[in-house]
């Protein structure tokens, strides 16, 4: 099943792909829609699913978790020794977009970078999850490009406040569920990142240091899990700030971060 939030002249509504035709589920978001532990529905209102304008999959998440240094080869492109644990850091509502919408080039960088990431959505409430639970917990996957503000997240050793910047993340089209990909809750795919048509990423989630039931096991420990939550898994190799020379995004580019089964976000980079 593919799940999405678009926007209507009647706000935003959790909608369901049938073939080329979105179907209402009859809650506002898709976070919403899990809350309410994902009934099933049908004969709701339709939207054609050509042109539809894609919210954030889930607007309003209690939590977004983001993870550094999950492939192997972009923690050796970064000059990292491998982890012995998950890296974290927070991202916030209001730094989401939806999966085609504009990205705002902030004035005040002159780094702002890609990164293309698996991210888990999560669909049930859960705490301190044994293996099982986590994977139960998980609702289903999409896709987010954690847009980095490079010269900010680096001005500390803490990255956070190169991650946050408001309204910078897109994330989407759709929640795709595990029992539609390759492997499940520990699926295997491409993801690729390109910039005006040129490959920049391209890696297999199967490769990831901690997969998304470790993450879920791992997060839901320190936290609350809640449904809707996002877990975003890491980036592979091939993000601007690691080339040699360096390359950013300036302006005018179009970023399309892509997962296979998932489908891609599509955005212009604008000038703020």
């Amino acid at each position: 099943m593919k799940l999405a939030t678009i926007r209507t002249t009647d706000g935003t509504r959790a909608v369901r792909l049938e073939g080329d035709t979105l179907v209402d589920l009859g809650y506002a978001d898709v976070g919403a829609y899990l809350a309410a532990g994902s009934p099933e529905v049908s004969g709701g209102e339709t939207h054609p699913a050509e042109g539809a304008d894609f919210a954030p999959v889930v607007p309003h998440p209690s939590k977004v978790i983001c993870v550094g240094h999950n492939y192997r080869n972009h923690i050796q492109e970064m000059g990292r020794e491998l982890p012995a644990y998950p890296t974290l850091f927070p991202k916030f509502a209001d730094s989401l977009i939806g999966a085609y919408d504009d990205i705002a080039k902030p004035a005040e960088t002159d780094a702002l970078d890609w990164e293309v990431e698996l991210t888990i959505v999560i669909g049930k409430p859960v705490r301190r999850a044994t293996e099982q639970e986590a994977a139960d917990a998980i609702a289903g996957f999409t896709v987010m490009n954690d847009v980095s503000v490079r010269d900010w997240q680096f001005r500390t050793v803490e990255w956070t406040q190169g991650k946050i910047w408001d309204s910078s993340t897109p994330v989407g089209p759709y929640v795709v569920t595990p029992d539609e990909l390759p492997g499940g809750v520990r699926p295997a795919l491409q993801v690729r990142t390109t910039v005006d048509g040129q490959v920049m990423q391209q890696d297999d989630t199967g490769t990831l240091l901690f997969d998304p039931v470790h993450l879920v096991q791992y997060v839901s420990t320190i936290i609350r899990l809640n449904p809707g939550d996002l877990i975003a898994t890491g980036t592979p190799a091939g993000v601007g700030h690691a080339r040699d020379p360096k390359v950013y995004l300036v302006g005018g580019e179009t970023v399309v971060t892509e997962v296979e089964g998932l489908g891609a976000c599509s955005n212009a980079v604008v000038k703020e």
